[in-house]
């Protein structure tokens, strides 16, 4: 009988061990993912930025998939309110710094991969430097100077963002790849300088199980980038209601005089960027 890991002799080389094999294997039955697609995973960088209720699933299932190296970023500590929905921490983690309590719980998932732990808000030269480093960019953040921070970084360095965000009941979804002419960037959808309500859960309150929906959707939003799978959220916007679990997709054109985007299109367009971002 033909076994999941079957090879056409001289067809691929396969580097991972029996046990690596073994623990993706629900992963290689994908015909759309396969040997492949997961030692694409195993290779790949994924810059975090956020470890509370997205960065929480988003770390999870990007680490049980064996996503090779993630960077995780967050200044924060665990704080008691935060158990509610933040799954990646435990309540004896409370007063640890989120990074680090998210790092131990990785570890104990999946021992192969590597995370690096920064207690950091990331912003300027040192923002520019770790988006560089990455081939995708989850940003699980909660306030609009970050997302448009990390957002300027990504299409400077034609890096792929998986935006998301979750209050109350609604959740948004949404994925942005300045490698693609037709891909619009986060201050297309939301202008820098427009009056926008900064809401936090702190002050409105979320509903636990949003954050995960919406956390592990980007995580899947960014596997897809990293292998080539499916056809991901460029262009379109993802709301849910999670008071009635209805979805709703609003299309997204590109703003052709973006200030962030628009000047880098050109650049982009002929690939030089993101072939560099590919060969990472």
């Amino acid at each position: 009988m033909r076994g999941p890991f079957f090879l056409r002799p001289g067809h691929y080389h396969c580097s991972m061990d029996d046990h690596q094999l073994l623990r993706y294997s629900r992963h290689i039955l994908l015909d759309e993912v396969g040997i492949e697609g997961q030692e694409r995973w195993l290779t790949s960088h994924a810059l975090v930025i956020g470890a509370g209720g997205l960065g929480s699933p988003v770390a999870l299932y990007l680490a049980a998939s064996g996503v090779g190296r993630i960077t995780l970023c967050d200044p924060d500590a665990v704080d008691l309110t935060n158990l509610q929905r933040q799954i990646v921490h435990h309540s004896a983690s409370v007063g640890r710094p989120k990074v680090e309590s998210a790092r131990d719980t990785l570890a104990r998932i999946n021992p192969g991969v590597r995370v690096d732990a920064l207690r950091e808000r990331l912003a300027g030269a040192r923002l520019e430097a770790l988006v560089a480093e990455a081939q995708v960019v989850l940003d699980a953040s909660d306030n609009f100077a970050t997302r448009h921070a990390v957002n300027r970084a990504c299409v400077k360095f034609g890096v792929p963002l998986v935006s998301g965000a979750a209050v109350r009941f609604d959740g948004q979804l949404a994925t942005f790849d300045p490698r693609r002419p037709d891909s619009p960037c986060y201050h297309c959808l939301f202008p820098e300088d427009a009056e926008h309500e900064e809401v936090l859960c702190s002050v409105m309150g979320v509903f636990a199980p949003l954050v995960g929906i919406i956390g592990a959707a980007q995580a899947a939003e960014a596997l897809k980038v990293l292998a080539g799978v499916g056809e991901p959220l460029v262009g379109r916007l993802q709301l849910l209601d999670a008071r009635r679990m209805q979805w709703r997709t609003i299309r997204m054109p590109r703003d052709p005089g973006c200030p962030v985007c628009g000047a880098n299109r050109a650049v982009l367009a002929a690939g030089t960027t993101g072939a560099a971002c590919t060969a990472r």
